[in-house]
């Protein structure tokens, strides 16, 4: 069973990360390659917020007993297997690992115009992660 105020608090938390992204992204990738410290506070309020979408994916598995995912994107194909996401969300998700192991792991330096992209349309999936782990876990 889902500890839901944990799952509560994480949601919040993936709330709150999302709101200082939509806060602090500017209306066009120009200003985050001007602007390294805009780019430094957009880059990483949107790395966390798919951390925590990664860490509430790994506190829904193992509370469900479902078999542990191998890495971070499996996490997300594991909630979509059993309904808890829907398979667009799951993908979604799955390609934004990429930019959070960029942004945390510094590879090959960061794509602005991939990040402004994450800032203004890849928020919108992680608010819809957030609708449906919120729909599934009330379902339980």
């Amino acid at each position: 069973m889902v500890d839901k105020d944990l799952l509560a608090a994480k949601l919040t938390e993936l709330a709150e990360r999302v709101a200082r992204v939509r806060k602090h992204v500017p209306p066009g990738p120009e200003t985050l390659r001007d602007d390294r410290d805009m780019l430094d506070l957009v880059a990483f309020n949107l790395m966390l917020s798919v951390q925590t979408c990664t860490d509430i994916a790994s506190h829904i598995i193992a509370d469900e007993g479902w078999p542990a995912a191998r890495s971070l994107g499996e996490g997300f194909l594991r909630l979509e297997e059993h309904g808890a996401i829907s398979s667009k969300t799951a993908a979604a998700l799955r390609n934004a690992i990429g930019l959070r192991n960029v942004v945390a792991h510094g590879y090959a330096g960061l794509d602005i115009d991939r990040c402004f992209r994450g800032a203004t349309e890849g928020v919108n999936d992680l608010d819809a992660f957030a609708r449906e782990v919120s729909s599934w876990a009330a379902s339980q």
